[in-house]
């Protein structure tokens, strides 16, 4: 029974006129609405009169700071290095938390979308590799290999009850695996110089972190502050700075001060107080007894919390409703009209083939072989789900265009190709894959229509 079901508290009129805005924001699909409602904006502006605002706007300086420590950024690199740190922050809290808990924290559960991811990113990566061997564009070869979780799981939510729940959870720890794969490959194979003294300086401080998290130390703003300075000092040492933010992400504390029983105990005793407080037309601002209860409540909720729930949760419409429409606005603005550039033709046939034949193929090969090892496909799945699973994986966008950034620094006709191409690779891989996964049926429906 859901809270709305149950308690009878007023509704005030504001409350009221916010409550089909508050339906539309707790939507799963509603993320990758605001990332094609961004994206579209971005294509039209850069192909509209005004192109010429687009470039200005993003390429526009803007300084943090004063005098000699002031740091200045085209305002397209504030939201490439700088926002995109606390979505990665955010995708390293989903990493630990399921490894801990989720469908990652036993071999059993990891063992299917772990290969299915790994086999989703070799395959891809390779078609890329064959179009563009020996050729400058080569670097781009991390491009296909990611997967955009919000896109793939917004078609998910749009499809219902007609896609079995183990494909989503299949599809959502494949997409944990990936964005595990794409961090390693930024770290590894696109920065810049290395300056070890600010490595040194960032692990010095991620040591504080983690010795804060040993000590108890629950508050967000202990853990704000030294990650500033973490972001700050891998910025300045060449590794890209959004490692930052997954490194931070494994600092913050995971249990809890105030266990199950414990919780359950002390809750027990405050509404008890809180009970026998209450007398004909009290009310909270008059009574003592019953504030101080609401008050310790409040404190032994956050005690049963964990830190790393209560900042993902926090954090997440921050990220999915401001960070990635601005990300997508700010990198998605490609020209259409001039058509491929230079040495543009082997970054987009590779990448429109690794994301939407690599894809599916690699997550449903892999699959396929643990499948022929195990006790068959998981139960209410068939082959078909999973290449429908395998082509949603195909939808790259976010992290395509991160890594495309990346990987053609100082070649913009490049870049445009790749841009160009993530986006039709994108929404051809979305629509396939809800074209797969509307018609599959689960195998006792399958049965069904056998024995009519």
């Amino acid at each position: 029974m859901a809270i709305r079901d149950f308690i009878t508290c007023g509704v005030e009129p504001i409350e009221q006129v916010l409550m089909p805005f508050q339906v539309f924001f707790r939507s799963k699909s509603t993320s990758g609405i605001l990332l094609i409602i961004g994206a579209l904006a971005a294509l039209v502006w850069a192909n509209s009169p005004w192109a010429g605002s687009y470039e200005a706007l993003w390429s526009t300086e803007f300084s943090v700071g004063f005098g000699a420590a002031a740091l200045s950024k085209p305002i397209i690199l504030w939201v490439n290095d700088g926002l995109m740190a606390l979505f990665f922050f955010v995708v390293g809290l989903e990493i630990k938390r399921e490894f801990k808990v989720g469908e990652l924290s036993t071999r059993s559960q990891a063992v299917l979308p772990i290969a299915a991811a790994i086999g989703g990113m070799v395959v891809p990566a390779s078609i890329y590799a064959v179009f563009n061997q020996g050729l400058p564009s080569i670097s781009g070869w991390g491009v296909p290999m990611a997967t955009d979780i919000a896109f793939a799981l917004g078609i998910l939510a749009l499809l219902g009850d007609r896609v079995p729940y183990q494909i989503k959870i299949f599809l959502t720890a494949v997409a944990i695996v990936d964005d595990i794969g794409s961090i390693l490959v930024i770290a590894l194979f696109y920065t810049a110089d290395i300056s070890g003294w600010m490595l040194l300086g960032a692990a010095i401080m991620l040591g504080v972190a983690f010795v804060g998290n040993r000590m108890g130390v629950r508050t967000p703003l202990f853990y704000a502050l030294v990650g500033c300075v973490v972001w700050l000092l891998v910025l300045k040492s060449g590794v890209h700075s959004t490692v930052a933010g997954v490194l931070m992400a494994f600092t913050i504390p995971a249990r809890t001060r105030c266990d199950a029983e414990a919780f359950s105990a002390n809750a027990v005793r405050l509404l008890e107080d809180y009970n026998k407080a209450i007398e004909p037309g009290s009310s909270v601002l008059a009574n003592p007894t019953m504030h101080s209860a609401l008050v310790s409540m409040q404190q032994i909720v956050v005690r049963a919390q964990t830190p790393l729930q209560r900042l993902e949760h926090g954090l997440h419409p921050l990220v999915d409703f401001v960070i990635m429409p601005i990300f997508a606005l700010a990198n998605a603005g490609v020209s259409l009209s001039g058509g491929l550039a230079p040495g543009g033709a082997p970054v987009a046939l590779g990448t429109v083939l690794g994301l939407v034949l690599g894809k599916p193929v690699g997550i449903v090969l892999m699959v396929l072989l643990i499948v022929r090892f195990s006790a068959g496909y998981p139960h209410g799945t068939t082959l078909r789900h999973f290449v429908g699973a395998g082509l949603l994986g195909g939808i790259g966008f976010t992290m395509s265009l991160f890594i495309a950034t990346l990987a053609f620094v100082g070649s913009p006709g490049l870049l445009a190709s790749a841009k160009t191409a993530i986006l039709g690779a994108s929404l051809l891989a979305g629509v396939a894959g809800y074209l797969v996964l509307r018609t599959a049926q689960p195998p006792e429906r399958q049965a069904d229509a056998s024995s009519r």
